[in-house]
């Protein structure tokens, strides 16, 4: 074990981070993606201190093959751009670089600053940025070519005492991002870690913050919790925490009232594991139990299909999934019980159309718009 040292306010050293060296830290290298290790080795080879970040590093000492590896660095953002020309930034107020390798994205973030608090998006160095981080298991850094772990926060004595600590004090940690207490539930479900009784305590009270966050980010929670191959001990866990009453209030509500529906909702979420199509079958595990006991069985199954569309989607709100995702969703559901809706039943509307309109009214509409656009450009020829 090694230590890495920094200046103090005082200009001494002190004692910053614990380095665990890979006979200590038992991460296998074998699990690293190589893709990641060359982004790291060309940042590395400009001059920047690079790292993978995150849960990829908890997934790696634990054990686990990761499937994304997020990298942190000291290179700007334009920079990393200019290094990589298979790369884009996104993200206006937090930018952030993709680098792509075919198919697959890789993010890169910038080290941030404690300069305006744990949501700063001010750059900064190593030190600063792990301390906004939400919880020690997360802020573990790797550094793949010397295979050393570097700890700033005890992230490492937590994971060996499986338990969630945050790193942000509790007075500001979920006021400043209420979702950190979805993530900390989904951690501890993961990893089959305990959550602290002030911890716990802290969420029970502030709870009800949630219910101040965007539909698009609800939305990308529950798909990330969906799409886990964890998703019915997650949902379990938030459940009896009450947090899922704020990602999915009905679905909630009908399993705090009926035991029934609870175990099936709850085998609809194991069930998605091993799924030969993930995304509609993960969707469509959130409304599919409902449905079951609410949708309408006709003889002409499209005579009511939109109804069944419209239903699904009030049943899932706040999430706002995108249309054709979920009438994907409701398709496959249908498909299970045998029956087949036709193409022509999913498309939209067509182009032109408006609210109200027939498709006859809008082609109508069109020819006279291009009848307009001949006369004109007469007009302007004469003249």
């Amino acid at each position: 074990m090694r230590y890495r040292y920094s200046a103090g306010p005082n200009g001494k050293p002190e004692k910053k981070a614990v380095i665990y060296t890979c006979d200590e830290h038992g991460i296998n290298f074998n699990d690293v993606d190589n893709e990641a290790i060359s982004i790291i080795r060309k940042l590395k080879g400009a001059g920047f201190d690079t790292y993978i970040v995150g849960g990829a590093v908890r997934d790696l000492i634990l054990g686990k093959k990761p499937k994304d590896f997020d990298i942190v660095s000291a290179a700007s953002p334009a920079r990393i751009k200019k290094i990589f020309r298979n790369s884009r930034i996104i993200g206006r107020r937090f930018r952030l670089v993709h680098v792509y390798f075919g198919q697959r994205v890789f993010e890169v973030a910038t080290f941030r600053s404690l300069k305006d608090g744990h949501t700063s998006n001010t750059f900064g160095t190593i030190d600063e940025d792990v301390l906004r981080r939400d919880f020690t298991l997360n802020a573990l850094l790797y550094d793949p070519e010397q295979q050393i772990v570097i700890d700033y926060v005890g992230g490492m004595n937590d994971i060996r005492k499986k338990q969630i600590k945050q790193i942000i004090n509790l007075s500001e940690i979920f006021t400043d991002d209420p979702v950190r207490m979805i993530r900390a539930a989904k951690y501890a479900a993961i990893c089959g870690f305990s959550i602290p009784l002030n911890l716990k305590m802290k969420i029970a009270s502030q709870s009800s913050l949630l219910s101040s966050i965007s539909p698009s980010r609800l939305t990308e929670e529950i798909f990330k919790i969906i799409n886990s191959e964890k998703a019915a001990v997650i949902v379990d866990l938030l459940d009896k925490m009450g947090l899922y009453y704020y990602l999915q209030p009905q679905a909630s509500e009908l399993m705090r009232r009926n035991a029934a529906y609870r175990k099936n909702y709850l085998q609809s979420m194991a069930d998605i594991k091993g799924a030969d199509d993930m995304r509609g079958k993960a969707l469509g595990a959130l409304f599919c139990d409902y449905l079951e006991s609410t949708a309408e069985w006709k003889p002409g199954p499209t005579e009511n299909y939109r109804e069944i569309c419209k239903s699904a989607r009030n049943f899932v709100l706040p999430m706002n999934p995108p249309r054709f995702e979920m009438e994907y969703a409701v398709k496959k559901f249908l498909a299970s019980h045998g029956i087949t809706i036709k193409r022509s039943f999913l498309q939209s509307k067509p182009k032109g159309t408006a609210e109200g309109d027939t498709p006859s009214a809008a082609a109508v509409k069109r020819k006279r718009r291009r009848k307009r656009g001949r006369k004109d450009s007469g007009e302007n020829k004469t003249n």
